[in-house]
């Protein structure tokens, strides 16, 4: 069976991104291509996302710990951004306390993480126990959850950019993305650089 060529009259139009939203998506790719190398049960990782070309002209010694490919990029993309990890984040009990408790200083462009999630259908969510305990057993056993991996990033100018893992399916090409697929994580994300 063969398909007829789309009519460029016809065909619905993409959506140009802003090059700073092109940068973005590049980070969050990267880091949760850097994060999905360590495996599945990681923690929660925090990343501030930096302009490159403004912090090698602030700093001129980190272009010997970045790649000659990051340097090059940066000196032809002043919107390509670089990742750093933020190591000893703050002790919290949970994802929201974390969040609540970072901020950023002005020269961070924006703010990225990663976190694992169970997620279950929609209908198996609405059997699931009220008692935390009795939750916690029904979703690690039940035959339909999906262990997934999330990566946000957000930038101070708005905007987003996700990616979507999941373990059944665990490989670079099989990557969902787009701007907002996880809007809560975003708006918590986004209230630390406010």
């Amino acid at each position: 069976m063969t398909s007829e060529p789309t009519d460029p009259a016809t065909a619905p139009e993409l959506p140009v991104l802003p090059r700073s939203q092109i940068a973005l998506a590049d980070a969050v790719r990267e880091i949760e291509r850097h994060v999905a190398s360590a495996g599945w049960d990681g923690p929660v990782r925090v990343f501030a996302l930096v302009g490159t070309a403004r912090a090698l002209a602030t700093s001129p010694e980190l272009a010997v710990q970045l790649t000659a490919e990051v340097v090059s990029a940066a000196e032809g993309d002043d919107t390509h951004l670089t990742s750093i990890e933020q190591e000893g984040l703050p002790s919290a009990t949970d994802l929201e306390e974390l969040l609540g408790g970072i901020t950023w200083p002005p020269s961070v462009e924006g703010a990225a993480i990663t976190v694992e999630r169970v997620v279950l259908p929609p209908a198996a969510e609405e059997a699931m126990p009220t008692d935390q305990d009795a939750a916690l057993a029904y979703l690690m056993g039940h035959p339909d959850r999906q262990d997934v991996r999330i990566a946000v990033g957000a930038l101070r100018n708005g905007e987003s950019w996700s990616a979507i893992r999941t373990r059944s399916n665990d490989a670079d090409d099989a990557v969902a993305m787009g701007p907002n697929l996880v809007p809560g994580l975003l708006d918590a994300l986004y209230a630390t650089l406010t």
